[in-house]
């Protein structure tokens, strides 16, 4: 039985040379313009078509609350590169992190739409570095595509 997920962690793991024109415009079009961005992108008919379009630079899995929470408490940032308060979050409509990542993971919200977030995560490269290859698929024993360990992963990067 398939597990529906409602909002998908996307991360690019591949840099910017060599990239085809399809591919690039399909990355900034998901807002991952840069090597180590991740964003988080609601489950939509059209999204896992995008994914699977750009999977050989990329890496994403189904997301839970509590990665979002984490996520948004050390890597959110606004314009500026200033890291969000508690009153950015009122005008958003949502009384803490918690809650605005709930809506994240349930896919009720989009990064995208909250103003003056970023609409992306900058990561940094993981400690202890990536246990497997960069530059295969996760069925070929490495980290691209759909991978059930980038969760862990992202931890590693934040």
């Amino acid at each position: 039985m398939i597990k529906l997920v409602n909002a998908y962690l996307v991360v690019r793991i591949k840099g910017q040379a060599d990239v085809p024109y399809w591919a690039a415009t399909t990355m900034t079009l998901l807002k991952l313009d840069k090597k180590y961005r991740a964003t988080i992108l609601p489950a939509k008919d059209n999204t896992l078509g995008m994914l699977n379009k750009v999977k050989h630079y990329i890496s994403w899995i189904g997301l839970d609350a509590e990665l979002a929470k984490d996520l948004l408490d050390k890597k959110a940032r606004k314009s500026g590169y200033q890291k969000i308060t508690p009153e950015d979050l009122k005008e958003l409509g949502f009384n803490s992190i918690d809650d605005l990542a709930t809506a994240l993971a349930e896919g009720k919200a989009t990064l995208s739409k909250l103003k003056p977030l970023k609409p992306w995560f900058a990561l940094s490269p993981p400690r202890h570095g990536f246990k497997r290859s960069t530059k295969k698929l996760y069925g070929q024993k490495g980290i691209l595509g759909l991978n059930k360990e980038l969760g862990t992963i992202v931890r590693r990067m934040i």
